[in-house]
């Protein structure tokens, strides 16, 4: 194995970790927003909001630490070739690989929660112009 093999990872996982922070930025916003306008005026559909933000968070945290762990287990990787461990690099890199695949599929069902926010929030407005008409 060569030290470029788990290196190729290293700019993957750097532009992941940066779509997680801002993905997790947008939505601590998001979360303040619903929480001061649940605060104004207790709605059922803006605790339902909250619940699927506060999960979607928890999902964050832990595809970000899969992220994270992915980098670490390169770098464990990179190591182990300089100190000759070509069976050590392997196997580091191999975990970093599962890391990784876990951490974007963490990423994606955290959108796939994402839609079902998106959905209640359609709900709510069709419910409001449906009360409009009659």
């Amino acid at each position: 194995m060569q030290i470029s093999t788990p290196g190729l990872l290293f700019p993957a996982i750097s532009l992941l970790m940066l779509a997680y922070t801002n993905r997790f930025l947008g939505l601590a916003s998001l979360m303040r927003q619903i929480l001061s306008k649940f605060q104004e005026h207790g709605k059922h559909s803006d605790w339902q909001q909250i619940d699927n933000l506060r999960f979607r968070i928890s999902l964050l945290r832990y595809t970000q630490a899969m992220g994270v762990s992915s980098l670490l287990l390169c770098t464990a990787s990179i190591f182990s070739i300089f100190l000759g461990s070509d069976q050590g690099a392997r196997i580091f890199f191999a975990a970093a690989v599962i890391f990784m695949a876990v951490s974007l599929c963490l990423s994606l069902w955290e959108i796939h929660l994402s839609v079902v926010s998106l959905d209640i929030e359609i709900s709510n407005i069709k419910s409001k112009n449906n009360k409009g008409k009659k």
